[in-house]
């Protein structure tokens, strides 16, 4: 299959955004964000890229998976611990982007951004995946699953706990696989979608 997962570089940010945004364009909480599919498709891009750019490559928790060609297929955005939440700089200086990600509907996605981090767990030492996704071209190959083990194996090994959101239901039993559980649903005001919370523990059983 020749799937393979290495670090995010600067060059590689808008192809990661590009592929983030493919498989993203049918999601729940986008769809909420930017009920236009021309705006969706255009500003989901911008969004992922500035994201990536201004706070998660700093971390060090920006991956990709490439096919044998090389070619992108998926990406993920995780944070490590104590670095989940994006700084007063990095705000100021994704602004821009994210003002011509969203246009008019700027503040939906600070409301939306908003009630996401206000419900995020303050036990302060695990590691968090914002994102993850992967292209149309690339589902059912393996990506996901090689960028998720990926991280997860670093977390068992550090003996620390992760934390993600899943924006559509139907991928619960998918996190599960990895030992992710559901702790909570999280509801997008004013008649947004829901969200579920998960965490999962860190496997000591190198079997488990």
């Amino acid at each position: 299959m020749g799937v393979s997962v290495r670090a995010v570089t600067r060059k590689d940010i808008s192809e990661s955004a590009r592929v983030l945004a493919d498989a993203f364009f049918d999601d729940p909480v986008m769809e909420w964000m930017w009920p236009d599919p021309a705006r969706r498709r255009r500003g989901l891009p911008l969004l992922f890229a500035a994201d990536m750019k201004y706070h998660h490559l700093a971390g060090g928790g920006a991956e990709l998976a490439v096919d044998a060609d090389g070619v992108v297929r998926g990406a993920a955005m995780w944070d490590p611990p104590g670095r989940w939440k994006q700084s007063t700089w990095s705000s100021v200086l994704s602004l821009p982007r994210l003002v011509q990600a969203f246009g008019g509907r700027l503040g939906v996605g600070a409301a939306v951004s908003g009630t996401i981090d206000s419900a995020h767990p303050a036990e302060p030492r695990h590691w968090y995946l914002a994102t993850i996704g992967t292209s149309g071209a690339g589902r059912g190959g393996g990506y996901g699953k090689a960028l998720m083990q990926s991280r997860l194996d670093r977390c068992d090994a550090e003996g620390l706990p992760s934390y993600l959101e899943s924006s559509k239901q139907g991928n619960i039993p998918y996190y599960e696989r990895f030992g992710f559980e559901v702790t909570r649903e999280i509801r997008i005001p004013d008649g947004g979608p829901a969200v579920w919370a998960m965490w999962r523990e860190p496997r000591r059983d190198p079997l488990g």
